[in-house]
């Protein structure tokens, strides 16, 4: 699936992954391949991205956002966010 994350300054991410784990509001959960679609408000915390090639990257929220899952395409949209 393709994954980006935006935030008001600059693209942060954007590329193939296998998964995503986001903090949501309600608690943590995982966006995987063929996900139904789902617009969720997201809190401050961790996100990890599953890269096909097996290995991760990880961003800190740290103002809140917005995730939109849609027909394999993932958006997260974020105050403030940056790699850890």
């Amino acid at each position: 699936m393709h994954v980006e994350i935006i935030t008001p300054d600059k693209k942060l991410f954007e590329g193939m992954a296998q998964g995503i784990q986001v903090p949501g509001r309600a608690g943590s959960f995982e966006v995987l391949e063929n996900h139904a679609p789902i617009i969720s408000v997201l809190e401050k915390g961790k996100v990890r991205i599953r890269l096909p090639e097996g290995t991760s990257r990880f961003f800190e929220i740290e103002g809140g956002g917005i995730i939109e899952v849609l027909q394999n395409k993932v958006i997260l949209l974020a105050e403030s966010a940056t790699e850890v």
